[in-house]
């Protein structure tokens, strides 16, 4: 398993390794001591999984505390592109967003810890999504950021997407307190 760094610190990509003959193939999608060696000191106490249809858009998603959530997610099958905002109040990248595809196909995987905003963009039907969180959820500690916001300058390959009626509103990002703080 490779831990790839992203541009905004402690967001990772994650590569398994992943083993394939005739039959099939066989990956770890999570190991708790390659995580540790990699500095990062998971505990999951939730799994999630999500099915959307292509050109559908879910985000940008977050938990404040004390239910904030680390997310380790990845696609089954399908393809989505996969978004993480930085909302940690004086971190060097606050604001910025990271955009990855993950794929049935490529098994990447992207470690996002608490104190970003999270969303994904699904690319094709039957998009079968995974996370595993640090946390459960909790709608009383949920919050989220609108998902089109100029000032993020998100290009999600969609203009229309289809949205729940809460990702159609939320703060700009000039607009919003964040809870969450940068820890060096």
């Amino acid at each position: 398993m490779k831990f790839i760094p992203t541009p905004i610190p402690d967001l990772f990509i994650v590569e398994p390794n992943v083993f394939g003959d005739d039959r099939g193939y066989f990956f770890e999608s999570f190991n708790k001591d390659h995580f540790i060696r990699a500095g990062i000191d998971a505990h999951f106490i939730q799994d999630n999984e999500s099915l959307s249809g292509k050109g559908v858009v879910r985000g940008l998603h977050f938990q404040s505390p004390p239910m904030a959530q680390g997310k380790l997610v990845r696609v089954q099958k399908g393809s989505v592109l996969d978004i993480a905002v930085d909302i940690r109040n004086g971190s060097p990248t606050y604001g910025e967003h990271y955009s990855i595809v993950l794929s049935g196909t490529n098994k990447i995987m992207l470690w996002i810890p608490a104190g970003f905003a999270h969303g994904f963009a699904t690319l094709e039907d039957e998009t079968v999504f995974l996370y595993k969180c640090t946390s459960t959820y909790s709608p009383e500690h949920e919050g989220n950021i609108l998902w089109n916001d100029p000032d993020l300058g998100i290009d999600w390959g969609m203009s229309n997407p289809n949205l729940s009626e809460k990702d159609q509103t939320g703060p700009q990002l000039k607009d919003f307190n964040s809870p969450f703080t940068y820890e060096k």
